[in-house]
C-alpha cells in the first residue's frame, strides 16, 4: 500500500481493529471542491464504480461541491464509466488565456457538463436506486450578487475578514444551498446544526447546480435564478463546504469516505490559508480518508499535483499542460484497486493510521 494512504477517525479506526469494518460500512462519498486536483481521485473512482464497491446493501450518499459535484454527477448516468470518461477528456481539454473573461469560462464548463451528461437521461439519473447525490452551493445575498469584478473582489475581501472572526459571520454575504437528490433531503441536512436551505434536484435544474456550484469567484460567472430555488446569484460551493464541513453519518456503524490529496482538511475555501482551521473533531469521528502517499506524489510530472494555476503556467503551450494533467490521470489509475486490495486483505488494520 506504498501508493496511498488510508487514515481514520477514532470510531472507524476501532471498528477497523475490531475487524467490524466493510465496504458497506460507507453510507457517504465526499468530493472536496479541490480543482484540477480532483484528477487524482479519477483512477479511484472508476475502480470504485467499476467494481461496483459502493452502494451494494443502501443507497450511498455523493455529497460534493465544485470539482467533487462533477466528479459524482457522473456516477448517476446509466453507464457512469462512460460518463466518466467524457468528464476527464473535457476537462482535460479546457483552455483559457487572459482573453478569457468568466462569462467565457461558464460557457466552456456549460459545454463541459453537455457533454458527459445527456438531457434524456436525467430523469433516469435522478431515480437511481445505488445513489443519491448531493451538491452544495453558495447563493449570494441580493446587494451581493453583482458580477463586476472589482465589487466582487471587494466583497470576498470583507468575507474574508469575517471569517476570521467567525463561520457564521459568513451568513452576511452568503447562505449554503444543498440540492439534493431523492424523496427527502440528506439526513445531514436534517441536523441542528446544518445551516442552509435545501432544494430537490430535478431534471430541470440539474446541470445549473452543477454549474453553480463550479462557479468560482471571480474566475467564473455565477448561476442565476435556478429553477425551483429562492431567487439568486449561485456561485462555487466550496464557499460553504470546501474539504470537509458536515458530519454525514446517521447511526455509529455508517463511515463517510473522503479521497483527497492532502491530510489538511479545510472545512471553508477562505480556511485554506488558516492552518488552525478544522472541521469540528465529531465530524472526523466517522472518517475513512484516503490520499496519494509522498512515493507516489513525487512521481507525477514536476513531482506535483495538477492546480488551476496550470493554465496561466502553460498558457502558451496548453498542449503540455494536457500531457501533463493525462499522465497524472494514467497514474493514478491504480489508486483505487490499490485500496480494495488493501480493505479486503489480512493486513489492512496493520496499515491504517489514527486520523490526528
Amino acid at each position: 500500500m506504498k501508493d496511498i494512504r488510508v487514515l481514520a477517525g477514532p470510531r472507524v479506526f476501532r471498528m477497523i481493529m475490531d475487524g467490524e469494518f466493510s465496504l458497506d460500512s460507507i453510507t457517504s462519498f465526499v468530493g472536496p471542491a479541490t480543482g484540477p486536483r480532483w484528477l487524482l481521485a479519477s483512477g479511484f473512482d472508476r475502480t470504485l464504480l467499476r467494481e461496483h464497491a459502493l452502494g451494494r446493501r443502501n443507497p450511498l450518499l455523493l455529497a460534493g461541491a465544485s470539482a467533487g459535484a462533477l466528479r459524482f454527477a457522473a456516477w448517476l448516468q446509466p453507464e457512469p464509466l462512460k460518463a466518466y470518461e467524457r468528464l476527464v477528456d473535457g476537462y482535460l481539454s479546457l483552455d483559457f488565456s487572459k482573453n478569457h473573461g468568466p462569462a467565457d469560462i461558464l460557457s466552456a464548463f456549460r459545454r463541459l457538463v453537455d457533454d458527459y451528461i445527456q438531457d434524456d437521461v436525467l430523469s433516469f439519473s435522478l431515480v437511481s436506486q445505488r445513489y443519491r447525490m448531493a451538491i452544495m452551493s453558495a447563493r449570494f445575498r441580493k446587494v451581493l450578487s453583482v458580477e463586476f469584478k472589482p465589487f466582487q473582489a471587494m466583497v470576498l475581501a470583507m468575507a474574508f475578514s469575517a471569517n476570521l472572526v467567525s463561520h457564521s459571520c459568513l451568513s452576511l454575504f452568503f447562505e449554503r444551498v444543498v440540492f439534493f437528490q431523492g424523496p427527502l433531503p440528506p439526513w445531514f441536512c436534517l441536523r441542528k446544526d446544518f445551516r442552509g436551505r435545501t432544494v430537490p434536484l430535478t431534471a430541470v435544474n440539474f446541470k445549473h447546480a452543477l454549474l453553480a456550484s463550479s462557479a468560482v469567484p471571480l474566475a467564473m460567472a455565477g448561476v442565476r435564478d435556478i429553477f425551483g430555488a429562492p431567487y439568486g446569484l449561485y456561485r462555487d460551493g466550496a464557499l460553504t463546504d470546501y474539504h470537509l464541513n458536515q458530519r454525514f453519518d446517521r447511526r455509529e456503524s455508517d463511515v463517510t469516505l473522503l479521497f483527497t490529496h492532502d491530510s489538511r482538511i479545510a472545512p471553508l475555501w477562505f480556511d485554506k490559508g488558516l492552518p488552525f482551521r478544522r472541521p469540528p473533531a465529531d465530524y472526523l469521528d466517522n472518517l475513512l480518508m484516503v490520499l496519494p502517499s509522498e512515493e507516489f506524489l513525487a512521481t507525477l510530472p514536476g513531482g506535483r499535483i495538477p492546480e488551476r494555476r496550470d493554465f496561466k503556467t502553460f498558457a502558451g503551450d496548453p498542449g503540455a499542460r494536457e500531457s501533463c494533467w493525462r499522465e497524472t490521470v494514467n497514474r493514478s489509475a491504480h489508486l483505487g484497486e490499490v485500496f480494495l486490495d488493501a480493505v479486503s486483505g489480512e493486513g489492512f488494520r496493520s496499515k491504517v493510521e489514527r486520523l490526528a
